[in-house]
């Protein structure tokens, strides 16, 4: 079978996002996977960014990084996203992202395509959960193939025992406070072991 194809497509702030999307990129490679690492656009005003030094710096950082286009969702046969919530929702970034891809649901493209999702929060309460519920909302919509990790391991506690997506709650101090590299590498074999089955099932490779 020819190797497995995956998007990984992310919105970060101030870096939480970006650092999950990286090991879930990294745990695909690992994985013997093809791998694309793709930010969505910013809509920001560009003032507004670089007057708070955390977002100033997580935009320089991560400057190489290619956007994401819809030939990243076309290609791949499994997708994983990682956004923060706002106000207990998607950002408008990703947001956007997701709402400019009607010319590809429109030809089926994205039905079947394998997908699962990662986010953040200031606190363990801040809208965690229906963050990863309403970009799930979206999956249906194509007619993708949810995977969500639920508590196929032990490492998802360690997360904070998210059974929808690894998720993190952000300290004041901008860092993770939750051990989530493991989660977020489980996350990603199990979503491209379900992505390797569908593949596997159609005769594809």
């Amino acid at each position: 079978m020819d190797k497995l194809k995956l998007s990984v497509i992310y919105y970060s702030m101030t870096g939480i996002n970006y650092q999950m999307a990286k090991w879930a990129a990294e745990a695909a490679v690992k994985a013997g996977a093809e791998v694309r690492l793709r930010k969505v656009h910013e809509l920001a005003p560009e003032e507004v960014v670089n007057s708070n030094p955390a977002w100033k710096a997580q935009k320089e950082a991560e400057k190489d990084v290619p956007e994401a286009s819809s030939d990243d969702l076309d290609w791949a046969d499994a997708i994983i996203f990682s956004a923060p919530t706002r106000f207990g929702t998607l950002p408008s970034q990703m947001k956007q992202f997701l709402d400019i891809q009607g010319g590809l649901w429109a030809k089926g493209r994205l039905t079947n395509k394998v997908v699962s999702a990662m986010t953040s929060a200031q606190n363990p309460h801040g809208g965690q959960e229906g963050t990863v519920k309403e970009l799930y909302t979206v999956m249906m919509h194509w007619g993708a193939i949810i995977v969500p990790p639920g508590y196929t391991s032990d490492v998802i506690f360690g997360a904070g025992g998210n059974p929808y997506g690894t998720s993190v709650t952000q300290g004041q101090d901008g860092r993770m406070v939750e051990d989530v590299k493991a989660a977020v590498e489980h996350q990603t074999r199990r979503t491209l072991e379900v992505a390797g089955w569908l593949k596997k099932g159609r005769g594809e490779g």
